[in-house]
């Protein structure tokens, strides 16, 4: 019996009955009974990922990022250089940074362009012709050519690449996206990455609400004993009881979560539980495949060797784009050609390219290319010059990366390399840069998309960053 001054949530003595009954049926009905209804046990925190009107008019909603772990070698996929080719075999021309590591370079002879290149499109593109079905949709790239990064070395620069960070744990772009801007469809997170590769610190949200960090799909087949997403659905409970557990879970982390004020991880706990319930009903047939048409499957080269796998990954991104997702991440690896990369490459193009054009192809057709960004890249690109005689070291100093679609022009490339492909010397577009353009073609200004923290305010773009006006359409 209740005493006049005891609430209606319940306790945590009542929690662990409960729960040493293994929460049966009637352990949960004794409980529950003594609120007022289940449906009356919410939390009370604003929605944290309802939609959020940009700072002005957007020209993208949402963000497919096709990040290929490794850094693909620029000056055989998307910036060729006669110089390079007419020179191979030849010492360094260029000098090298003395800040870095040139022990062993001594000997070291430019390696020339290991694959040929044709024109594609109307704008007539000089790519690679490892690529010929991203070829066609040569009028819809916007090439970035003098990309930049501030660190060689692989865990850094992916950090830099996702975070805007070299070494502080910041939230990651798909986070301050989500904090930005909400989500468009509430059964989902608003931010997803399909078979990570980059390790969870770069998809975490950091100091950011937990809601906000990236939801990891772990499978991509449609084997019925793998789901994409661990523990999404519980065939053994039905959904009423699941309904009822989490409300009795939810009043008690509210009830902590009123006694302390402030507890940035019990709200994020509370809005996980209640966002991981909603997705219940809407991600299972996100990710079953069976009512995509056989023409669609054989666009993205699904159940077909050897670009199946991240076909399936390409067309999960379409899938979840569509439904309102706000942020989708892709990730490819091996593209870490430090040897015999005359084989490795042409290899990762054979997975990649088809995939990668039905993307583009699907997207436009369904009208959602001119809201989507898609952006293609690593964390950084190769060097000129060889390593272990047939391969490519490191180079931040200046890459490739592209853009599609989300507001971007498309067939033009922008920055230019010096004449062997080492150097950024024109139109350089730096890390900060890239997060500050991505922010804006999406309405956010990157100086007011902030969050205090630790007595100042953090940004994606740290102190550094600037709009690249030249390639918005």
């Amino acid at each position: 019996m209740l005493e006049p001054t005891e609430s209606i949530v319940p306790s945590r003595r009542d929690f662990l009955r409960a729960t040493s009954c293994g929460f049966g049926t009637l352990a949960l009905n004794s409980i529950l009974q003594r609120q007022a209804s289940a449906d009356s046990i919410k939390n009370d925190i604003t929605n944290p990922l309802a939609t959020r009107q940009p700072h002005f008019p957007a020209r993208a909603k949402r963000v497919i990022f096709l990040f290929m772990s490794g850094g693909p070698s620029q000056m055989d996929l998307f910036d060729y250089k006669s110089h390079l080719a007419q020179r191979a075999g030849e010492p360094i021309p260029y000098k090298l940074p003395k800040t870095e590591a040139t022990v062993g370079l001594d000997n070291t002879r430019l390696l020339g362009p290991v694959t040929g290149f044709m024109h594609q499109g109307e704008c007539g593109l000089y790519m690679s012709d490892l690529l010929p079905h991203l070829g066609q949709h040569a009028d819809d790239l916007c090439v970035l050519r003098a990309v930049q990064a501030d660190s060689p070395n692989h865990p850094v620069a992916i950090r830099q690449l996702h975070t805007g960070n070299l070494f502080d744990t910041v939230p990651s772009m798909g986070s301050w996206l989500s904090y930005g801007l909400g989500t468009e469809n509430q059964q989902l997170p608003s931010y997803i990455t399909i078979l990570p590769q980059e390790g969870e610190r770069n998809f975490s949200s950091a100091f950011l609400p937990a809601i906000h960090q990236g939801t990891a799909i772990e499978q991509v087949g449609t084997s019925p004993d793998k789901a994409p997403i661990r523990h999404l659905t519980d065939s053994q409970i039905p959904v009423k009881v699941q309904r009822r557990r989490i409300d009795l879970i939810q009043s008690m982390n509210q009830r902590q979560l009123d006694h302390l004020k402030v507890d940035q991880q019990m709200e994020g706990v509370i809005e996980s539980f209640e966002l991981a319930f909603r997705m219940q009903t809407e991600t299972p047939r996100l990710v079953d495949f069976a009512e995509e048409s056989k023409e669609t499957l054989a666009l993205y080269g699904i159940n077909g060797s050897p670009t199946d796998g991240f076909g399936r990954q390409c067309l999960l991104a379409r899938r979840f784009a569509e439904a309102g997702v706000r942020f989708i991440q892709v990730s490819l690896g091996g593209w870490d050609h430090h040897n015999k990369i005359a084989t490795g490459l042409p290899d990762r193009c054979a997975v990649s390219d088809k995939p990668v054009a039905g993307l583009l192809t699907d997207l436009k057709t369904r009208g959602l290319l001119d809201d989507t960004l898609v952006l293609w890249g690593g964390e950084f690109g190769r060097t000129p010059h060889a390593q272990n005689g047939d391969g490519r070291e490191h180079n931040h100093h200046g890459f490739t990366m592209w853009m599609a679609g989300g507001g971007v022009k498309g067939g033009i490339t922008h920055g230019v390399t010096d004449d062997f492909g080492y150097y950024g010397v024109e139109g350089q577009v730096h890390i900060n840069d890239l997060h500050a353009t991505m922010l804006h073609l999406l309405g956010l200004d990157h100086e007011r998309l902030t969050f205090d923290h630790h007595g100042r305010p953090f940004r994606l773009t740290d102190v550094a960053g600037k709009v690249v006006q030249e390639i918005i359409a």
